[in-house]
């Protein structure tokens, strides 16, 4: 399974807010931080606010944070809001053209999988997500490991 691209700007997008509570954060500098579209990032920005993700603030010195705290957005709930469809195969879908269907055990084995992956999710929040706490955008100094040699 592969999750689309609106789903992962979505997260980098509340993982950028998340960890500057402080402030309101604008979609130019979370675009140029994570190197993507603003257009992009714009969507995004919209399906967070309509599903209450989010809170954004119109105007000069506007910009969005979390409508709520990182520990109270639940991953699983996010990524079903964000996903258009997990048709992850033709049968999935509503006109499948796939020969197969209703004789094949495969589409319940994947539907299993997906039920799983999304319960998974649904047992993490935003906040488990962001255990480094260096703000995304700021490089990290590289630590060296000095090994001594072996005599």
């Amino acid at each position: 399974m592969r999750l689309t691209a609106m789903t992962d700007y979505a997260l980098r997008l509340l993982m950028y807010a998340a960890q500057r509570p402080d402030r309101l954060c604008t979609i130019s500098e979370i675009a140029r931080a994570h190197g993507i579209s603003e257009a992009h990032l714009m969507k995004v920005t919209h399906q967070l606010g309509i599903q209450g993700w989010i809170e954004t603030v119109r105007g000069k010195g506007g910009g969005l944070r979390l409508a709520r705290g990182p520990e109270d957005i639940n991953l699983g709930a996010l990524v079903r809001g964000i996903e258009a469809n997990f048709e992850l195969v033709d049968c999935f879908g509503t006109d499948s053209t796939c020969a197969l269907t209703g004789r094949c055990g495969l589409a319940g084995l994947l539907d299993g999988a997906l039920e799983r992956f999304l319960a998974h999710l649904d047992g993490f929040t935003l906040a488990d997500a962001l255990r480094d706490t260096r703000p995304i955008g700021i490089s990290a100094i590289p630590v060296r490991v000095h090994r001594r040699a072996s005599s």
